[in-house]
């Protein structure tokens, strides 16, 4: 039990650090992320998240470490689908590219915390009620034949509950004021635009989270395991974003391949009690539907074009 509180102490610290980092060394001075500067930053979290990886091959063997880059592929596809709607947002409050890491920082911070308390009631109800495996199974089984029937996506932020509330209760300013989130007029505190985006891609990661969480749960339900497979996914989730925004039109497919995913997933852990997949299977099973949809997605862009 003691090394398990040193594991989660430590990751989250090495969190904290890598945020710190992040705000007040490198991106200090706000500047547009450019694409190489988020290949760079990308590739770096890939690298981290795969040492990471090898550490839990050492200390917990290699059943966990499968299991982790399992979760950690899954959740790294899924977040394709965040960028997408991340990127609708951006467009629709018209947020400049030199504030739009601002609002991604704050919402990966929020996201860790909302997730971290998803991860820890949902396994919980697992492991009381183990009947509920079978409702985030078909859950997710009928998540994925939605996203496999969807048409274009469509964002109405007028429609969010949180987002209307809100606006109820707090004034906001007219106009962005540079990156700040609040600004202090005439003796109090008014939210600017930019806050209000922020609260959209909070609720609407929420909405994700409730897809997501449960599809690395399929893989396993250590705590640890599906808390740091999140984790890695949502801290290389900004710097994916920027290295994809200008090109996610030419991942046409993806979304078919993310939709079986989820049905696979789905189907698994509702055949939990009767059909035992190894996650050697599960793994390489995800990898290859993937594969094939990103694939598909290179080879018909040009004659599509």
């Amino acid at each position: 039990m003691s090394s398990d509180i040193y594991l989660w102490v430590g990751f989250n610290l090495f969190v904290l650090a890598m945020l710190a980092l992040d705000l007040f060394v490198l991106h200090r001075k706000a500047h547009e992320v450019g694409w190489r500067e988020a290949l760079v930053v990308s590739a770096a979290w890939i690298g981290l998240a795969l040492i990471f990886n090898a550490g839990v091959y050492y200390w917990r063997g290699r059943e966990k470490a499968l299991e982790f880059l399992a979760g950690y592929l899954m959740e790294k596809s899924l977040s394709v689908d965040n960028i997408f709607v991340f990127l609708l947002i951006f467009r629709y409050f018209k947020v400049a590219g030199i504030h739009q890491h601002q609002v991604l920082f704050w919402g990966v911070f929020g996201a860790l915390v909302m997730r971290a308390a998803f991860i820890a009631v949902g396994i919980s109800l697992i492991r009381e009620f183990h009947w509920i495996t079978y409702i985030f199974g078909a859950f997710l089984a009928v998540t994925g034949i939605r996203l496999a029937l969807e048409k274009d996506k469509e964002i109405h932020p007028e429609k969010n509950p949180v987002l209307r509330l809100f606006r109820r209760l707090v004034p906001v300013t007219d106009s962005y004021e540079g990156n700040r989130l609040f600004v202090k007029r005439a003796g109090r505190y008014l939210a600017t635009p930019l806050f209000v985006v922020l609260i959209i891609i909070e609720t609407t990661d929420i909405v994700f989270a409730v897809d997501s969480i449960p599809a690395v749960m399929a893989i396993t339900i250590d705590p640890f395991i599906v808390y740091t497979s999140n984790a890695f996914a949502i801290l290389g989730l900004r710097s994916l974003y920027f290295a994809l925004a200008g090109v996610m039109g030419l991942f046409r497919y993806l979304h078919y391949g993310l939709a079986a995913v989820l049905v696979f997933v789905g189907s698994k852990m509702m055949l939990v009690e009767f059909v035992k997949i190894p996650v050697t299977v599960a793994l390489a099973t995800i990898a290859t539907i993937l594969s094939a949809s990103i694939i598909a997605s290179v080879v018909k862009a040009p004659r599509a074009e």
